[in-house]
């Protein structure tokens, strides 16, 4: 019995010493982008020394796809949400309200997101994980999209549900460039709202109209 207590004592405290270290490398990172970050200011940034770090991470790309999975997760999450709150029957302009109010908009995370799809670009390993988690995204919006076909109906010139779900995450990349740029969160919230009302509808409030037969 006092093995397993001790266990889950250095089990528990490994667990918030990687999450300390991922809040604190978000931080630096944000700061001062990815390739100008060494792992002894990581460390020093959680107040560990480079052993605990090593016991959680590899090195720095490791701790830096940790971080952006991290992330990527809590997005998929709110994007789901979400899009679960109706039946079969979904209300596109009040799941655009919901999704647009829930995404994580933060300029930290986008700098941090950058510079990681910037570092995807020249490393085709990471490059397959990355989009492995964005392809994540894309499914948890086609899967809804698609239980609701036959009772709403998508606008033709996306296709089927993963092409919605395709041009949803391209409005999302588009607004949060743009976010980066003017610094504007408010204007980002109402931009994506208006693109994916247009994208998912006729452009107004109500969906559009289901073909006949």
């Amino acid at each position: 019995m006092a093995v397993d207590g001790a266990t889950g004592r250095v089990t528990g405290r490994r667990a918030r010493t990687r999450a300390n270290l991922l809040e604190a490398a978000f931080s630096v990172f944000a700061a001062k982008g990815f390739g100008h970050v060494s792992i002894e200011e990581v460390c020093e940034a959680a107040g560990y020394t480079r052993g605990a770090f090593y016991s959680n991470f590899a090195g720095l790309d490791e701790l830096f796809f940790a971080l952006y999975a991290e992330r990527a997760e809590l997005i998929a999450e709110q994007v789901s949400g979400a899009l679960a709150q109706d039946g079969p029957d979904l209300d596109v302009p009040a799941a655009v309200d919901r999704v647009t109010e829930a995404l994580l908009l933060d300029r930290d995370w986008l700098l941090v997101k950058t510079d990681f799809l910037v570092h995807a670009a020249r490393d085709p390993e990471v490059a397959r994980a990355l989009l492995e988690h964005r392809a994540r995204l894309r499914r948890a919006v086609a899967d809804r999209l698609a239980r609701a076909r036959g009772h709403t109906e998508l606008p033709a010139v996306l296709g089927d549900a993963d092409g919605a779900a395709h041009a949803v995450v391209a409005a999302y990349d588009g607004v949060t460039t743009q976010l980066l740029l003017d610094r504007d969160v408010e204007h980002a919230r109402a931009w994506l709202k208006q693109l994916l009302t247009a994208l998912l509808t006729d452009g107004s409030a109500e969906p559009a109209p289901r073909g006949r037969g």
